[in-house]
């Protein structure tokens, strides 16, 4: 990434991360969480329109989906969908253990707790959810997660909310949901502003799901997590990044939106420089002449009878191209994107490459036109040098809205930056999803009464508290296990298992810890799944290791054999797989046979140190697991000195 001096730009970035809970029924109905499907047993159509709000006012974000005209197209299964989630039956009191969960994390953040939970509706008008509105509620406000480097983050709340579908299709006018997901519970995590850097965003991004993960409560994988990173510059409004789905994507992310700020704040600059301001600019439209549409995407559009027009917008001929994000490969994306997500978005023209422009190209969509075309476009717009041209195709009504989004976004960047909310890209950059909600965008929610937070409930929440990530490592270094260890404990619901092992049987932390980490990922490349030996049954592993009943470099062949047979103990799997402890007089003769077998085996490197390690290799394959390696080690020293001559 190109080099930014982020303090002196003012970068400040906030997280909002939401978990999926790990309960058995949804947020507010009794339909089962987590059931996911392709098949669905009917659809819905639906559109959304705008309505006043008790203040007699239209939001900005409702009015820019109305204008899209979209269908919206539920599909529904009867075994994961009720008549709640079609918003014709009201709301359900919500999962207690969702509840106690959210609860559980307020606390773990050291937040003040509420003492009375209200349930709020916050609009969500991209379709996404019938009602129009995700109910949620506040549990915990003004917490804090300490970092890896020991700063504190102060953390705004913690709440708990209802999943929206998930999206299958979005083409044209007609967007597709499936609605499994919808209605399952979130945990929300939000943060203050007040991470300076994007390596801090990660940092925090990854802390915040460590803590999460602790609990045990939360589901894993694809999908299951989602995190909203909000973006400024100085001089410049909050930007929110919708739907992060990796935190490797996070820096490179806030990093272009630094840059796509910057590069904004440049072009009002330099358009004030000309006079430019919002109210004086000019943008036109004209029929695209025959000869300005050489081009093999215009013809087809014109053969299904669609029209083409040129855009003109004075004096912004040299904006077009100016560089605002770059991709992984050091292409530039040009101020032309912030055109055509808009359009792609609002007048749904969603066929790349959406618009072509005279002065610039999207590096996702280079098709370019020819000189003699461009000619003509700016013969039939009156277009000056210094004045952008652009081609856009579509029916009317869509080329009307087109035309509009245009010229609003072009009066937008003399103003400077809008607030929006914008889509993630693979490619670490950013493209535009819909303007951004307004502040009255939540209200109270009269279906549901408010939920006490009674001081016993509370009470048993912090007593079976997980113990906090920072804590384990603090633990964990003091027990001087190797720092990816301690990453790979923490971030895994095993911190507490080896807390268990070390405390109850007196295994040696290291040793559990590695079989914890490396050996239990070894197997786990094998295909050798460990995730049905319950802690139970490694305690008892190691508590047999204690017992001498087999040496540790058996450990990763009984959990081998654990896992297989789920119903033997520790000593029992020892037994079947041969490994019974050696009595030193078997080791003793074990020993003595290698020497005088090997001893004078020819060797490149025959000094003493290497013939040892090399009869110690051969000893390893033959009592591996049967008695420890050091006391190995340690016999066979022995005995070699003592069969040399000059002994």
């Amino acid at each position: 990434m190109p080099k930014l001096d982020y303090e002196a730009l003012g970068f400040r970035s906030g997280l909002e991360v939401h978990y999926q809970l790990l309960t058995d029924r949804k947020l507010f109905c009794s339909c089962p969480a987590g059931r996911y499907s392709t098949r669905f047993d009917a659809e819905i159509l639906r559109h959304m329109r705008p309505t006043l709000s008790e203040l007699g006012e239209y939001d900005g974000t409702a009015l820019m989906e109305f204008k899209t005209r979209k269908e919206v197209v539920y599909q529904i299964r009867n075994d994961s969908v009720c008549t709640y989630e079609m918003d014709d039956t009201p709301p359900f009191p919500p999962d207690p253990h969702a509840v106690d969960t959210a609860l559980e994390v307020a606390l773990l953040l050291g937040c003040s707790v509420v003492g009375e939970i209200h349930i709020t509706r916050k609009q969500y008008l991209d379709g996404s959810i019938p009602t129009g509105f995700q109910r949620t509620a506040i549990v915990g406000v003004e917490g804090k997660i300490v970092l890896f480097s020991g700063q504190e983050l102060p953390v705004v709340q913690v709440s708990f909310e209802e999943d929206s579908c998930r999206e299958v299709k979005d083409e044209g006018h007609r967007i597709v949901f499936r609605t499994d997901r919808l209605g399952m519970p979130l945990v929300e995590v939000v943060t203050y502003p007040e991470m300076r850097s994007p390596r801090e965003v990660a940092e925090a991004g990854r802390r915040i799901g460590q803590l999460l993960r602790s609990t045990g409560k939360v589901r894993r994988g694809l999908g299951s997590v989602r995190q909203d990173v909000n973006v400024s510059i100085e001089g410049a409004p909050r930007i929110e990044i919708k739907g992060v789905p990796r935190l490797q994507a996070f820096e490179r992310l806030t990093h272009n939106e630094a840059l796509r700020q910057k590069g904004l704040l440049e072009i009002r600059e330099r358009l004030r420089g000309r006079g430019l301001s919002a109210d004086k600019l000019n943008v036109t439209s004209v029929p695209a002449p025959p000869e300005s549409l050489d081009h093999p995407v215009l013809q087809k559009a014109l053969g299904q009878g669609k029209k083409a027009r040129v855009v003109r917008i004075a004096g912004f001929g040299d904006v077009m191209a100016w560089p605002l994000q770059e991709d992984p490969r050091g292409e530039e994306v040009p101020f032309l994107r912030e055109l055509t997500g808009r359009v792609r978005v609002i007048a749904c023209l969603d066929a790349p490459p959406i618009l072509f422009c005279r002065e610039a190209h999207d590096p996702r969509h280079p098709e370019r036109l020819g000189g003699p075309c461009w000619e003509a476009a700016a013969r039939a717009a009156g277009a000056a040098p210094g004045d952008a041209l652009l081609i856009a195709w579509g029916t009317d009504g869509d080329l009307d809205t087109a035309v509009q989004e245009i010229a609003i976004r072009c009066r937008e960047a003399a103003e400077g930056i809008p607030q929006e909310t914008r889509q993630a890209l693979k490619d670490g950059t950013t493209d535009f999803e819909r303007i951004l909600p307004g502040p009255d965008r939540m209200y109270p929610d009269t279906d549901l009464p408010l939920i006490p937070v009674e001081e016993e409930r509370l009470a048993r929440l912090e007593a079976e508290l997980p113990v906090t990530p920072w804590r384990w490592e603090e633990d964990f270094r003091a027990w001087k296990i190797p720092e990816d260890a301690i990453e790979a404990l923490v971030d895994s619901p095993r911190a507490h298992l080896l807390d268990r092992i070390v405390r109850e049987t007196g295994a040696p932390p290291v040793l559990a810890a590695t079989a914890l980490t490396r050996d239990a990922k070894a197997l786990g490349r094998r295909k050798i799944d460990l995730g049905r030996l319950g802690e139970d049954r490694w305690v008892d592993l190691f508590r047999s290791l204690q017992a001498g009943t087999f040496g540790r470099e058996a450990i990763p062949v009984l959990l081998e054999a654990l896992a297989a047979s789920p119903g033997l103990t520790a000593a029992q799997a020892a037994e079947q797989a041969g490994l019974r402890v050696l009595a030193d007089s078997e080791l003793g003769e074990i020993v003595d046979e290698a020497i005088a077998a090997h001893g004078e085996d020819p060797m490149h490197n025959p000094g003493e140190a290497n013939r040892l390690r090399y009869l110690m290799g051969l000893l390893m394959k033959r009592v591996r697991g049967k008695r420890d390696g050091n006391e190995i080690l340690a016999l066979l020293q022995k005995r070699w000195k003592a069969s040399r001559p000059s002994a």
